[in-house]
């Protein structure tokens, strides 16, 4: 009798992928560029697949220690969304932890409080959804820096916004406000880099990160706090041809699928026929993937009653 093979790792390198793409098209990969002009329509379905909704293979747990009186806290640049945040408080002993949910509030909301920097437990967080690129202004120091110094003196902050980061060097700074050219109440090291000394002259870039801001600021007698967030991240880039791309199983017809269709939008001579019926492929293909990319735990709705005093 015929046995199985007794694996289930099937997968398709990328060019294996873009090969299939153009035989759907009617069309043979030849060319590098043929597999370039593919890269980058793979680079920009992904991106398209990120706008489309929540692929649970990129929802990533990570954690940030919060800093008395701190109340924005970077992420990762590839974040697309946060999806669940809280402020967890423990101590040596693991039976003793506790999360508290942080309720997420849009940029109005949050302009409205009147003291943003009121100490207590955070409750309240809104995720300031930065493009993760540089300023192409340059500033300069004004004077030496040491590594604990949270007060920095530049030439100009002309164009600078009230609150944010900046890079000295390899250091990325956060700061809370701006008076005249300095900068005031800094957070060394963030973004995964090192406090250091900077010296005068040296080049000060500003830096659009994703943060998370966070309401009240964690307090001095509280704590220590945790800050404990899900996020939804970028697919990771087509690469050189040789990997695997950042998709489960699930999804390769559907990639496939949609490389297919934008494909068909460019090699000269397609049929226009196929191009209609490739595109209507790739949304029936995306329909059945994205059913089955789903969480399937019961849904339970708790109403929320206010009462108003008259």
């Amino acid at each position: 009798m015929a046995q199985t093979s007794g694996t289930s790792s099937f997968n398709l390198d990328l060019t294996e992928l873009v090969e299939e793409a153009f035989e759907r098209c009617g069309s043979q990969l030849r060319s590098g560029y043929d597999l370039k002009t593919a890269r980058r329509s793979i680079n920009l379905m992904t991106t398209e697949w990120a706008n489309r909704g929540i692929n649970l293979w990129t929802i990533e747990e990570e954690s940030i220690p919060m800093v008395t009186g701190q109340a924005f806290y970077n992420v990762p640049v590839d974040t697309v969304d946060i999806l669940d945040m809280v402020t967890r408080t423990s101590n040596t002993s693991q039976s003793n932890q506790t999360d508290i949910n942080l309720s997420r509030i849009s940029e109005s909301t949050y302009s409205t409080i009147p003291n943003k920097l009121t100490y207590g437990r955070p409750i309240q967080s809104w995720f300031n959804r930065q493009s993760g690129n540089a300023n192409p202004t340059v500033y300069t120091l004004a004077a030496n820096v040491t590594a604990t110094d949270t007060t920095i003196t530049l030439n100009s902050t002309q164009n600078l916004r009230s609150s944010g980061y900046v890079q000295i060097d390899n250091e990325i700074i956060g700061y809370a406000n701006i008076s005249g050219n300095a900068l005031y109440n800094c957070y060394r090291g963030q973004n995964g880099t090192t406090a250091t000394t900077h010296s005068i002259n040296a080049l000060v870039s500003n830096q659009y990160l994703p943060n998370i801001v966070v309401w009240p600021t964690p307090d001095p007698g509280g704590g220590p706090y945790t800050l404990v967030y899900w996020r939804m991240r970028r697919l990771q880039d087509a690469g050189g041809g040789v990997n695997v791309q950042d998709i489960p199983f699930r999804f390769i017809n559907c990639f496939v699928a949609g490389l297919s269709a934008m494909l068909s939008l460019k090699i000269p001579g397609t049929d226009p026929n196929r191009v209609q019926f490739l595109q209507q492929e790739y949304e029936k293909q995306f329909d059945l993937a994205a059913a089955e990319d789903r969480e399937t735990a019961p849904i339970r709705f708790v109403p929320r009653n206010l009462f108003y005093a008259r």
